[in-house]
């Protein structure tokens, strides 16, 4: 373009008598085309300066999400695994979750459900003046439909225990949100809650809760060490498939006896459970018998009986009856009801 110019501007000197006006307008020209022409090559300059630097961010981008294992993009999503090894997005942001039978710790991170766990109508008993208005799904007859749980538009869903996912649960539940599977989410309280408190971005409020849950159980000790040195208790689930005395490893077994410090019977010692009939009533070696009835008057045919009435802890009027659903309930808030139950029934 340059020396097209400059031709065209020669030619254009002889027809003109002021040779000093035709070298003036040359020299205005050329300057300007110059002008143009370096800032051509200085704006190309730039743009070769900066693509290395953008390609050098990607990459170190891609970098940390491979190395950490997370998909970051725009929206702070990112990727972990669950319990059973799938790949699960977690939203930056969760405001609709769906975690059937995870309410006590949805509620302990100041979280409710858009849908919550029932049993017929009936949902956590101990949990309903917290999670009032919150709609109930039946689980007596295996999960809701997919289309069922779509009707409540979850952003999130966290299921309790690895059967939830099966039988296509898991890859029908997935299609509506991220889905994120525990094995046992009752197996470990605490880790769980931590985990969906990770989920959910509620990490400070998991720890918190568990710190005030820990002072609690302290106190608690320490209040019932005056009275129950030495002494075992008895945890009997009086439920419509059967009768069995409670082991320490679950609900609030695991509270009275692995946190509260209480003795264990023989026939739990080291079993998780043990049936119970009129026929090993008197191999309970309790002195104090906590009942859990399941359905009203599945007790009375056992505890009408001669053998019941002689036991020691019976003729001792050391029986205490309490609430099923805390005391079969897996988190922080069913495990203070347990604590409270037991300092009321002990320290009273």
């Amino acid at each position: 373009m340059f020396q097209q110019k400059k031709g065209n501007g020669h030619r254009s000197v002889r027809p003109f008598r002021s040779t000093g006006f035709s070298a003036l307008l040359v020299l205005v020209l050329i300057t300007g085309l110059l002008s143009a022409c370096g800032s051509k090559s200085e704006n190309e300059g730039e743009a070769q300066k900066e693509q290395p630097t953008t390609e050098a961010s990607t990459t170190a981008s891609s970098g940390t999400a491979v190395t950490e294992g997370n998909t970051e993009d725009t929206k702070g999503e990112r990727t972990v695994k669950d319990d059973l090894g799938h790949d699960v997005i977690v939203p930056e942001h969760t405001e609709r979750v769906f975690a059937p039978y995870l309410e006590d710790s949805l509620l302990t991170l100041g979280v409710k459900p858009v849908a919550q766990w029932a049993s017929g109508t009936q949902g956590h008993g101990y949990l309903q003046d917290q999670l009032s208005g919150v709609p109930t799904l039946d689980f007596s007859s295996g999960l809701p439909s997919p289309e069922a749980l779509m009707a409540y538009n979850p952003d999130f869903i966290i299921l309790h225990t690895a059967q939830y996912a099966e039988n296509g649960v898991y890859e029908s539940y997935s299609k509506i949100a991220p889905t994120y599977v525990f094995t046992n989410a009752s197996g470990d309280v605490e880790k769980s809650l931590q985990v969906i408190g990770d989920l959910l971005g509620k990490t400070a409020e998991a720890e918190k809760a568990i710190e005030t849950y820990h002072a609690k159980v302290d106190d608690a000790k320490a209040k019932l060490a005056k009275v129950t040195e030495g002494k075992k208790a008895a945890i009997i689930r009086f439920a419509p498939r059967g009768i069995s005395m409670m082991g320490g490893n679950y609900f609030s077994g695991y509270v009275v006896y692995q946190q509260l410090g209480l003795g264990k019977p023989a026939l739990v010692q080291t079993e998780n459970s043990a049936t119970v009939s009129t026929e090993v009533l008197p191999e309970i070696d309790a002195d104090f018998i906590f009942t859990v009835e399941q359905g009203p008057g599945s007790m009375k045919e056992m505890t009408d009986t001669k053998v019941w009435n002689s036991m020691p802890a019976v003729k001792a009027g050391h029986v205490y009856a309490v609430e099923p659903a805390p005391w079969l309930g897996g988190g922080l808030i069913a495990y203070g009801h347990v604590i409270d139950d037991t300092l009321k029934a002990l320290t009273q």
